[in-house]
């Protein structure tokens, strides 16, 4: 489905789409990436780039195009929480920002979510904050960047993983894990919707990225079941090692589990001979923060998350 919202004087054009062609979806992606190497991150996360793929159900596309036709902005709303109000990111192309587009855009995701929106603002520009407060919109969630050494002089000594007695590591097995897995990050996250709610397409689609590797994908069992796990990720381009995801299942916290698996991950980071290794955490989240810092992570970048009052 594709409707067009305005065609205004401005000379821009904004459509809304439930589905993507891939020549559309490329368009999208590229202009990301543009908008990336000035502003030094994506403005559209992971999980976004890959809702470009196909028909998502919840998920909507705002295209803007100029009087050209050229695709000069693009915003993503998400609709599937079924407690929280629709989540959204955009990005105007960095050669045609300060011409009223990305207020376009978000005065149309404000009207297509019924004024119940949250909005992300990753780095936290100035910009961002700006557009944010034209809209109406207050800060509400900080996602902290965080990152360590993991070689060289400077690098803090990467601590030996001490595993609770009974419990077990081994690498992910792609197909035969993936049941099993996504019940235990369900378990894990079920206080995070955004985690907790994988599906088997979402893992699908992380395993069909370049990156993914189950040789970086840690899991620790207990009596053959999954009691946690560290995901690993490898941006090969920055030579930047993630932690991904480290889950615990309740039943399975307080053990030091959690922490004999980030250092794991850490140490295969560290052997693959990356220099540096960055993790998300939430701000308001003093006990994960203070386990990090401990790790030898500081706070390199803020993602902010904005949202409407009602």
């Amino acid at each position: 489905m594709s409707d067009v919202v305005n065609g205004t004087g401005s000379g821009r054009q904004i459509r809304i789409q439930d589905e993507l062609s891939a020549e559309s979806a490329q368009q999208v992606l590229d202009l990301i990436m543009a908008a990336a190497r000035t502003d030094g991150q994506p403005a559209v996360s992971e999980q976004g780039r890959l809702q470009l793929r196909g028909r998502r159900p919840g998920v909507r596309h705002v295209l803007l195009t100029d009087r050209m036709g050229e695709l000069i902005g693009y915003a993503q709303l998400e609709d599937t929480d079924p407690v929280e109000a629709p989540a959204a990111e955009l990005v105007v192309h960095p050669a045609h920002r300060g011409r009223g587009h990305g207020r376009a855009l978000g005065d149309t995701l404000l009207r297509e979510s019924g004024r119940r929106l949250r909005i992300w603002a990753h780095g936290g520009h100035p910009a961002a904050r700006h557009l944010a407060q034209v809209l109406g919109l207050s800060l509400f969630r900080e996602l902290r960047q965080m990152r360590r050494p993991l070689t060289g002089a400077d690098a803090p000594e990467l601590p030996e993983p001490v595993l609770p007695a009974g419990v077990a590591v081994r690498t992910f097995r792609p197909g035969a894990d993936d049941a099993a897995w996504l019940a235990a990050n369900a378990a894990a996250f079920a206080h995070h919707p955004e985690q907790g709610s994988l599906t088997q397409r979402d893992l699908d689609d992380r395993k069909a990225e370049p990156w993914f590797d189950p040789k970086g994908f840690f899991l620790a069992e207990r009596e053959g079941a999954i009691a946690g796990f560290h995901w690993t990720k490898v941006h090969g381009e920055e030579r930047l090692g993630e932690v991904y995801v480290v889950g615990v299942r309740p039943d399975a916290q307080g053990g030091g589990l959690g922490k004999a698996l980030t250092a794991i991950g850490l140490r295969h980071l560290a052997d693959l001979g990356l220099p540096t290794a960055m993790l998300y955490v939430d701000a308001d989240n003093p006990a994960a923060l203070n386990v990090y810092e401990r790790l030898g992570f500081t706070t390199h970048e803020v993602d902010l998350m904005y949202r409407t009052e009602s």
